[in-house]
This record gives structure tokens, sequence and C-alpha cells, in this order.
């Protein structure tokens, strides 16, 4: 079928249209300089010009018309939202509706339809089962990856879980999901002191950091020193304020279950033994990564490549940081990993995100911030506190040095 082209449709519907994308993309956790480069790119194909201006909780989109006076047609639409969660398969999808609109092989009305159609893609019970459990995957790999004892990797896996069913419980309870961080540490915190304290050793504030690794905000640390470096100041700071405030709010949660068990007399044993041989880390790897697709949300198609960046991405971490030093390792690993993105979003014209995610998911620096802040309130202890964000700031610009120079060595054809 034949649809005429895309700067023919009403200057209203192009608004809609292009106002529908930009909350898809916001929705799905698009940083902002992407957000706005696909924004604007799109736009200038419908024959619109468009300024916008995105933060973490919001945008600001203004509209007008090349073609008629200045002045004559501006629009401004000011848009309140949630801070957006990774969604690889509807980002996807938004990318594949919107090529074909804009190439003209579906209609600007019918294209409209099809993002609306997207909200309306709910998971059912199986797939909340899918996430629950995923959560206590990650939790189980991330602390097998640390070759943590088996009572060690079974209590952050339970956690795990039960920090997914909060996870689906807080969804639908706009009071649940502010204090959602601040609970999730404290339930954390609970059950690993009741572990160490009634049935045996763990190396306690690790297995808190594995079991709510699925919280840590260390993406968005990354993003927010990203956007910073690109310019959007507004954003990277609004960004790297909420990151922090999440650190905090875990942290508060888990204080909050070490003072309780103080109070009753708990007294959890603490060791620091890491004895799991070679094979349990590689177990360990595969299983974080399925379970980072399925978090994701990765269409089933993507599910090998988004496990096969994860991993590429922690090996060479892992490797070249044996070899070179832990910071060059990390530089070299996003470096690849941002290069491969945007080589994957030229060739195969669908979003570099389906690969740069998860490639650099489990070399952000959440795991060691919360560390560095249990430890600063457990010891109080400026010097050790001061410590541990010299370590975050380290990762920082390792991850931000890679993103930049693999952006310089293979750079994008498309903003996502």
């Amino acid at each position: 079928m034949d649809y005429p082209s895309p700067s023919s449709y009403g200057y209203a519907a192009r608004i809609a249209f292009v106002v529908e994308l930009a909350e898809h993309l916001h929705a799905y956790g698009t940083t902002a300089q992407r957000l706005e480069g696909a924004v604007i790119e799109v736009a200038q194909k419908l024959g619109l010009d468009c300024e916008p201006w995105v933060n973490p909780t919001g945008m600001v989109l203004s509209f007008s018309d090349p073609h008629r006076p200045p002045g004559d047609s501006d629009t401004t639409r000011v848009i309140r939202m949630s801070p957006g969660e990774v969604d690889l398969y509807k980002l996807g999808e938004v990318d594949r509706i919107t090529e074909e609109v804009v190439a003209g092989r579906l209609g600007l009305s019918e294209g409209h339809s099809a993002l609306l159609a997207l909200e309306l893609r709910r998971p059912g019970w199986r797939g909340n089962l899918v996430h629950v459990l995923a959560y206590g995957m990650v939790a189980a790999g991330v602390a097998g990856l640390w070759r943590l004892p088996w009572l060690d990797l079974g209590t952050a896996a339970l956690i795990g879980l039960l920090i997914g069913q909060l996870d689906v419980v807080t969804r639908r309870s706009k009071r649940l999901r502010e204090a959602s961080d601040a609970v999730a540490g404290m339930l954390a915190g609970l059950v690993a002191i009741a572990v160490a304290a009634l049935l045996a050793p763990l190396n306690l504030n690790t297995v808190i950091i594995a079991s709510l690794i699925v919280m840590l905000p260390g993406m968005a640390l990354t993003n927010a020193v990203n956007e910073l470096t690109s310019q959007h100041l507004v954003s990277g700071t609004a960004r790297f304020a909420g990151a922090v405030t999440t650190v905090m709010k875990l942290t508060v949660g888990t204080m909050i279950a070490l003072t309780v068990a103080q109070l009753i007399g708990l007294e959890p044993q603490v060791r620091a033994w890491r004895p799991q041989p070679d094979w349990v880390e590689w177990v360990a790897l595969l299983v974080a990564a399925f379970a980072f697709a399925v978090l994701f949300r990765a269409g089933r198609r993507d599910y090998l490549l988004v496990m096969s960046a994860a991993i590429c991405g922690y090996l060479i971490s892992r490797y070249v940081g044996l070899a070179l030093g832990a910071s060059i390792g990390l530089f070299a690993s996003a470096l690849t990993i941002t290069a491969l993105g945007n080589g994957y979003a030229r060739w195969a014209n669908r979003p570099g995100a389906i690969v740069r995610v998860p490639g650099i998911i489990m070399l952000v620096p959440g795991s060691v911030a919360l560390r560095g802040v249990l430890t600063l309130f457990q010891q109080q202890d400026v010097a050790v506190g001061q410590q541990a964000m010299l370590g975050v700031l380290n990762i920082i610009l390792a991850l931000l040095a890679g993103l930049i120079f693999g952006n310089l060595l293979l750079p994008a054809r498309k903003s996502l």
C-alpha cells in the first residue's frame, strides 16, 4: 500500500507523532543527548522544526513549521514523566515503527496507533514470575562472579527473589514506590543478618550488595556523567542527583536493618572467604547475562545478542584489566562495546542500545558506590569513604573515556 509523504500530513498529526515518539524513548531509558538527537532527526524528516529540552523527569518540545512565517505556528508541549527504565524490545519496536513511517511504508496515523499499542503491552502473571526469578538469578550470578561461598550465594539469591517480588508489588502503588529503595535495603539487611547470626558466617556487606545489584544506579551514574560531558548540564546534574539519592536510600534501609539487629541482640558472624573454583564464575557469568536479558526486556530474537554483549564486556574488562590494570580494562571494554553497538546500529539499522546497554551493565560503579557508603557509615571513617568515592570516580572516568572514544572510533548513523 502506498502512503503519502510523511511531511504532507497535517501539522497537528505530525506533532502528535513526534510527541508520542519522544514519550516512548524517554520511558525506555534513553539518555538526553540521544533522545534529543532522535527527535530532531525525525521531526526534520516530517517537515517540522523542533527544539527539545529533556531531563530525567520530563520534556519540553517546541515545534514550528518552517514553511510558515516565524511565530505563526509555534507550538510547545510540556510533558511530565517518571524516570525511564530500559526496555530493549519496545525500544527496537519504536525504532522500527519510526523508520517505516519516515520511509513512507506506514502511514502517520497507523504509526501513531502502533506506538500507542506498545503502551498496552503489559506483562501477565508469567511475565511477573520471570521478572522475579530474574532478580534472584542476577543476585546469584553476581555472587558467583565474586566467588562467594554457597551459603552466601544462596542467601543473595533468596534476597534477590524477595526484592523482585517487592518490585512487582511497589509498581502498583505510588506511595510504596517512593520508599521501595529503602525498603529493599532494609529487607536485604534483615535477611542477611538473620542468616549470618542464626546459621553460619557470611561475607555480610558483599552479600547485601549482590542482592541489591539490580537496584543500584551504576548505569544512571555513568549516563549522568556522559550527559554532563555532552553539555546537557541540567539533565546530567538531575540524573546524578537521582543516582546519589538512590544509593543513600539503599544505605538508609540497610543501616536501619543493622540497627534493628543490634537492638534485638542479633550479632551477625562476618567472614571474608571466596573459595569457589573457576567453573563457578563461568556458570555465574552465563546466569547473570541471561538474567540481565530478561530484566532489560529484550525480544526473544535478541537474547543471544544481549547475552553475548554482556559476556563480552565483562571478559574484556576482566582479562585486559589483569594484564594492564583495572582502569585500562574498563576503558578497553567500554570502547569496544560502544564501537560494536554503533556498528550494529549502522549495519543492522536497529538501536545500538541493544548491544551497548547490556555490554556496559556489569562494568558500572553501582556496587562500589554502595560498598563505600556502607563502610563509611559502619566505620564512621571519612578516609574510608573518600577512598571508596575515588574508586567510583576512577570507574566512571574509565567508562566515560571508553564511551567517548568508542563513538569517535566508529560513529553511529542514528542517535539510538
